[in-house]
């Protein structure tokens, strides 16, 4: 069973929206979650985790010792230690992946003005950012880091080919969708999708989603077109 061990200063907030649908569904089959009080490991009667910045500045800084003492007590495993931090590197699809397919992750959601830099070097946690983002804190960041991970988990998505067409897999977005009605307000769905020609929806999606990643997103298709040079992949043109 995949295991994710969170630590938090608000408990409460898990497994939050991680307890519905298809992540709650396979919470206790396919995956575990655990949710630790940093602040059960303060050192007085007042339950402190943080301090005021060396240097001075504004804010708190969680301290060390305190959280160097509930990573201890998480125990000793092969999981990845994760600090979701906006100084961290960007989340993508391939480190979930990588994730997902190992034993599970311990998080550490940063508050305040962050946590003393000594505990994140002395205990190797990987630095993670989900985003150009600032939040209040971590929580957030974990609860999105988990539902990435968890629905490509083996029996957790009911069509394990679901996740290989999205967005970022093979540098691409994804391509747009369409449903019934054919016709919505005088939008009608693009003709390759209901010509009954599966190959021709096929190019169609292909095409589509090159042209998006390419008006979106110029870094991924910067990088899309690396990977084409080397001859993994073909371009297209949209029907």
């Amino acid at each position: 069973m995949w295991r994710a061990s969170v630590l938090t200063l608000y408990p409460a907030m898990f497994p939050g929206p991680l307890g519905h649908a298809l992540s709650g569904r396979a919470l206790g089959q396919a995956w575990s979650l655990e949710a630790r009080d940093i602040r059960d490991h303060a050192h007085d009667r007042h339950r402190s985790v943080d301090d005021t910045p060396a240097g001075g500045g504004p804010g708190m800084v969680l301290r060390a010792d305190v959280v160097a003492e509930a990573l201890a007590a998480v125990g000793k495993d092969a999981r990845p230690r994760v600090l979701l931090t906006p100084r961290g590197r960007p989340l993508t699809q391939k480190r979930v992946r990588a994730l997902a397919a190992g034993p599970g992750v311990v998080l550490l959601c940063g508050r305040f003005e962050g946590v003393d830099q000594r505990v994140i070097e002395r205990r190797g946690l990987e630095e993670i950012a989900v985003g150009d983002v600032v939040l209040s804190g971590g929580e957030p960041a974990a609860l999105l880091l988990l539902d990435a991970c968890v629905r490509l988990l083996p029996g957790v998505m009911g069509d394990a080919a679901s996740g290989d067409e999205e967005s970022f897999e093979g540098d691409l977005l994804e391509h747009p969708h369409y449903t019934r009605p054919r016709d919505f307000e005088g939008a009608g769905v693009p003709e390759a999708l209901v010509s009954g020609d599966h190959a021709r929806a096929a190019r169609w999606r292909r095409a589509r989603a090159m042209a998006d990643t390419r008006a979106r997103r110029p870094d991924l298709w910067a990088k899309y077109v690396a990977r084409a040079t080397r001859g993994v992949d073909k371009a297209g043109e949209v029907e």
